[in-house]
């Protein structure tokens, strides 16, 4: 929200992205009721749900830029809110030619990267910002339980259910969660998955989306994803996994974090590793497993980094590991991840790297 104001009425586009339900539209009706309490009247504020079938002939982006354009309000700010826009072919005509009125400030939201590749990013350079969003923080969720919730408990259910908001309003009822998460999982491998890539072999990809599940923390180049998955019999060409693995990451169902050399200061081009969004949906994906919780604290630990900005890195040191390197400006930051050092070996062997 305070990006959204920092923003507001500037000759940028405002891109909003994230996977699906972590609250975008959420985030932009409560801006929007924000506008409206700081005098901003509603002619002035047109929003449109792309994939709201009743908003189907807008789809066409000729017919969007001419609906948009007989609405705007002459002599005032007029504030543009289109979710979901990638569902529009071509809509980056549409947004650049109302990008040439003095009038309008827009906002948009997406559910995947696409939405910023290709032909968007060479039409908009420099005249679009991105606001990431995510599930929400685990101080974000504790805010959402009874203050007798204890850290401990908090913390439990957090790597239980995982923290999209409407999670928090299932009372912690295991049955209507897993349903709820089986649903949201089934629509993102589909619809911005499958359908998008034009996927055939749909149970090929949920092996190559089981293998990173699995493996959240470990090196996983595609080579060697490639051919356990091989060995195990799904037979998988590393082409396809890389397409498969692009496909994903572009969903935001997973993110990836490349290899820093901290000694010869430069970054790899092998060995990622790869963390999901959302603990409740590993859950759902292979189900709840109680003997990995280093991997998923580390998983905990990166989409919070991500969250507080800056780019983040796997650091590699000679030949052992720093967890995470932020880099922002010329600072750069380390983080150790275990799940205890009450153990002074194990402390000793975490902060080795760090003299």
């Amino acid at each position: 929200m305070s990006l959204l104001e920092k923003w507001k009425d500037k000759r940028v586009v405002k891109v909003v992205t994230g996977i699906r339900r972590c609250g975008k539209s959420t985030l932009l009706k409560m801006f929007r009721d924000r506008l409206l309490q700081q005098g901003i009247n509603e002619k002035q504020i047109l929003c449109l749900n792309l994939e709201d079938i009743d908003n189907e002939p807008y789809l066409d982006y000729r017919v969007l830029y001419g609906h948009v354009k007989k609405g705007l309000q002459k002599g005032k700010m007029n504030y543009l809110f289109f979710d979901e826009i990638q569902m529009v072919d071509n809509f980056q005509k549409a947004i650049d030619s109302l990008l040439l009125m003095d009038n309008v400030d827009i906002y948009v939201t997406g559910s995947n990267a696409y939405l910023l590749s290709g032909e968007i990013a060479t039409l908009l350079s420099g005249r679009y910002v991105e606001i990431k969003m995510f599930p929400l923080s685990f101080s974000e969720y504790v805010s959402s339980l009874p203050a007798t919730v204890s850290l401990d408990a908090a913390y439990r259910s957090y790597i239980e259910y995982g923290a999209f908001p409407y999670v928090t309003q299932l009372n912690a009822d295991r049955a209507l969660i897993s349903d709820y998460l089986s649903g949201l999982y089934s629509t993102i491998v589909l619809k911005d998955v499958v359908t998008r890539k034009k996927i055939g072999d749909v149970m090929m990809l949920e092996s190559v989306v089981k293998f990173l599940s699995d493996n959240i923390g470990n090196i996983s180049a595609i080579k060697r994803i490639s051919d356990t998955m091989t060995s195990a019999g799904r037979r998988i060409s590393s082409h396809t996994v890389e397409s498969y693995v692009s496909a994903l990451l572009a969903s935001y169902i997973f993110y990836s974090a490349s290899r820093y050399d901290v000694k010869g200061m430069q970054y790899l081009k092998s060995g990622q590793k790869y963390y999901l969004a959302d603990m409740g949906l590993r859950n759902i994906i292979i189900g709840t497993r109680t003997g990995d919780l280093g991997h998923i604290l580390e998983n905990v630990i990166f989409m919070e980094l991500l969250r507080r900005g800056g780019e983040v890195y796997v650091g590699k040191a000679d030949s052992t590991e720093i967890d995470f390197i932020i880099i922002s400006g010329n600072m750069k930051t380390y983080y150790q991840v275990s799940l205890s050092v009450r153990d002074a070996n194990t402390l000793k062997r975490e902060l080795a790297d760090f003299g």
